[in-house]
């Protein structure tokens, strides 16, 4: 089978590129080995505008938010299923200080903060402390309907192959790329948090460990209308279930679920939630994520056929659509990748 391009990975990476790279009218075959609890498959989906307890703006977000309302509203369409909600996420402040930080920001810098002054509408939900703010725009991407609807779509148009990809049986000639009976014009690695763990050929890109875990979490009365946030976040999935979480974690002996963080998030919610809730799954993961809490873009200056689009870590959902295209046209017209995601300047 000869096609213009592999792509190794169905996280929300790989399946944007391959969007791009279809809409342009190329043939792509899709390597993923269905890992249950890849990091965008449990992921909350929100992309938040302001990031850390500064509440400093995102890197690039007035490029990035716009660029991914208007990809995901597209892709919508195209699925014909509801993906996106546009809501504002009200933050809770457990300290003076935490306010007075978020004061002083906003006399700086007000752009998506907002004072808020309706504290006795949530006393029946939540136990406030030192008062509340609101973010906004927020957007929140229903990750596992996105990623499980292309999945199926790409099978029906059989260019998806459920299978653990092994790089020892990738072969890199002059112009071309052979991984058994395939051979493409390039391969371009989008497997997310598998790339430190098997693909050996960018081992030395700044990755860094990060797990999360959440939990899904029925609390039956809590408005679906906003997104909160505390010391955890809550993020509405629809029909009285919400995500809670997420940890990063960059020290860790395995993947699995913690009692740890479990019990740290029963804590929380109790102290803060004032509303019954159960317990229904626990999810952990390992970020993609790297030292410069920037995507990786670029080709390997040995194997000029070997491309990678990576590294979207905790900013999973707000970076891709932009970067997927943006990387789209460097591979389809040569376009320029921008410095700052470029993996030249580490590797070469």
């Amino acid at each position: 089978m000869e096609v213009d391009y592999i792509i190794v990975g169905q996280g929300i990476s790989g399946t944007l590129l391959s969007r791009c790279l279809i809409r342009a009218g190329k043939q792509i075959v899709l390597f993923d080995n269905n890992y249950k609890y890849a990091a965008s498959r449990v992921a909350g989906g929100v992309i938040n505008p302001v990031t850390g307890k500064r509440w400093v703006s995102s890197w690039m977000i007035d490029e990035l938010l716009p660029y991914a309302e208007t990809t995901y509203r597209e892709i919508e369409n195209e699925l014909k299923c509801s993906l996106l909600k546009k809501m504002p996420m009200l933050c809770f402040f457990s300290t003076k200080d935490m306010r007075n930080i978020f004061e002083n920001r906003i006399l700086k810098a007000p752009k998506y903060l907002q004072i808020y002054n309706e504290d006795s509408k949530w006393q029946h939900y939540f136990n406030l402390q030192e008062g509340m703010a609101c973010v906004n725009p927020c957007l929140i991407v229903d990750a596992k309907r996105l990623l499980s609807t292309y999945r199926n779509l790409f099978i029906d148009q059989k260019i998806l192959i459920e299978h653990q990809f092994n790089w020892k049986d990738c072969l890199f000639e002059a112009n071309k790329v052979r991984y058994k009976d395939i051979v493409a014009d390039k391969i371009i690695c989008c497997e997310g948090a598998d790339a430190m763990l098997h693909n050996p050929y960018f081992s030395k890109l700044p990755w860094m460990k990060d797990k999360g875990e959440c939990l899904w979490v029925y609390i039956p009365g809590l408005p679906e209308e906003y997104i909160y946030k505390g010391e955890i976040g809550i993020v509405p999935q629809g029909d009285g279930i919400f995500w809670v979480g997420a940890s990063h974690n960059w020290n860790f002996k395995d993947l699995l679920p913690s009692e740890g963080f479990k019990q740290d998030a029963i804590h929380i919610l109790d102290k803060w939630l004032k509303l019954p809730y159960t317990i229904l799954e626990h999810f952990a993961a390992q970020r993609p994520a790297n030292a410069s809490r920037k995507p990786f873009a670029g080709w390997h200056p040995e194997y000029p056929v070997l491309g990678i689009f990576n590294g979207m870590g905790g900013k999973g959902w707000s970076m891709p659509p932009y970067f997927a295209n943006h990387f789209a046209q460097n591979i389809l017209n040569g376009h320029s990748i921008i410095e700052d995601i470029n993996i030249s300047k580490i590797l070469n």
